[in-house]
C-alpha cells in the first residue's frame, strides 16, 4: 500500500511542481526492478533520464504513465485545473485524460491507418459533441469533424510531415514514424511529456534536428519534458537537470555539467577499471 507524503496527508501542494514522484518502487516476483525512486519536475522544466542499459528508465516510465502501478510510494500530478491528484493507481487513459502523454521506446503507430488518422485518434478526448450527434452525423458533428482536424494537419506542419498525411504510417520513413509517435502525444493536449528514447535509430543530421524540435515544442506548447536517452551529446545538449539510474536507484541528480564529471555515473556507464585506469 502507498504511504501518503506530507503533501497529500496535510493537503497543499507545492508551488510551480508538476509532477512530485515520491518514493516509488516495483517489485517483480523476487526482483526489486525500481527503489525508491524520487524526483520532482517544475512546470516548464526538461529532464533527463539517464543510466546503463537495464537501470530501469522504462520501467519507471511505465510506472508514472499507469502501465504498471508501484509496489510502494506514490506519484503526485498537478493537472490542468490546478488540482494535485495521486496518480499512481490510475489506467493510462486516466493519465492522459489528466494530461501526461508518452511515447515508447518501440514505435507503437496504427501502422495500417493514415499519418492523419494517427493524431485524429489521438484527439478524441477532445471531442465536443454527443454520442447522438456522431450516431446521426449532425451539423454539430462535421463542424467539430473539421475542428479537430483543422488542429491535426496544424500539428503534422510543425513536424514537416503534413504532405503525407494520406499516406500509412508504416509507409513513412523511420525519422518521421517517431515525429509522428511525438505529434500523436501532443495530440492529447499534454502538460506532461514522457519520451522514451525518441532519438533512438537516428541519424546524426535527425538527431540534430530531433534536438531542436524538443526544444521548439516545449516552449510551442508550454510543456514540461522528462525524456530517457542514450544519445548523450542530445542530453546535454538540451536537459537542464538529468538523473541517472543504475540498478533501479537514483545515483546521481544535477545539471549536465556535474553530471558529466561525477565519478558514480562514470563507473556505472564505463565500469571500475576504467576509473581505475583513468
Amino acid at each position: 500500500m502507498a504511504k501518503k507524503s506530507e503533501a497529500s496527508r496535510h493537503g497543499f501542494r507545492i508551488p510551480d511542481v508538476l509532477l512530485n514522484v515520491e518514493d516509488i518502487s516495483i517489485v517483480f516476483g523476487g526482483l526489486r526492478a525500481v527503489s525508491n525512486f524520487s524526483c520532482r519536475l517544475k512546470k516548464g522544466e526538461l529532464v533527463g533520464l539517464i543510466g546503463p542499459n537495464g537501470a530501469g528508465k522504462t520501467t519507471v516510465f511505465n510506472m508514472l504513465s499507469g502501465v504498471y502501478t508501484p509496489t510502494e510510494g506514490e506519484i503526485l500530478f498537478t493537472d490542468k485545473n490546478g488540482r494535485t491528484v495521486q496518480v499512481h493507481n490510475r489506467k493510462p487513459h486516466q493519465l492522459a485524460k489528466l494530461g501526461i502523454a508518452r511515447t515508447f521506446q518501440n514505435i507503437r503507430l496504427f501502422g495500417n491507418l493514415s499519418v492523419l488518422d494517427n493524431v485524429l485518434i489521438a484527439m478524441h478526448m477532445q471531442r465536443r459533441i454527443g454520442p447522438l450527434d456522431a450516431i446521426f452525423r449532425t451539423p454539430a458533428f462535421y463542424r467539430d469533424d473539421e475542428r479537430l482536424r483543422k488542429k491535426a494537419v496544424e500539428l503534422l506542419e510543425l513536424f514537416r510531415i503534413a504532405d503525407k498525411q494520406d499516406e500509412s504510417a508504416s509507409n513513412l520513413p523511420y525519422g518521421e514514424q517517431r515525429k509522428l509517435e511525438i505529434a500523436r502525444a501532443l495530440a492529447t493536449d499534454p502538460a506532461l511529456l514522457l519520451l522514451d528514447e525518441p532519438a533512438a535509430g537516428m541519424n546524426p543530421q535527425e538527431t540534430r534536428e530531433l534536438m531542436e524540435l524538443i526544444s521548439f515544442i516545449r516552449k510551442r506548447f508550454d510543456l514540461t519534458i522528462l525524456l530517457i536517452e542514450h544519445d548523450m551529446k542530445l542530453v546535454m545538449g538540451i536537459c537542464e537537470r538529468l538523473i541517472v539510474l543504475d540498478y533501479g536507484r537514483v545515483i546521481a541528480t544535477g545539471v549536465p555539467e556535474e553530471i558529466r564529471d561525477n565519478p558514480a555515473v562514470i563507473k556505472a556507464y564505463l565500469g571500475e577499471e576504467a576509473m581505475i585506469d583513468a
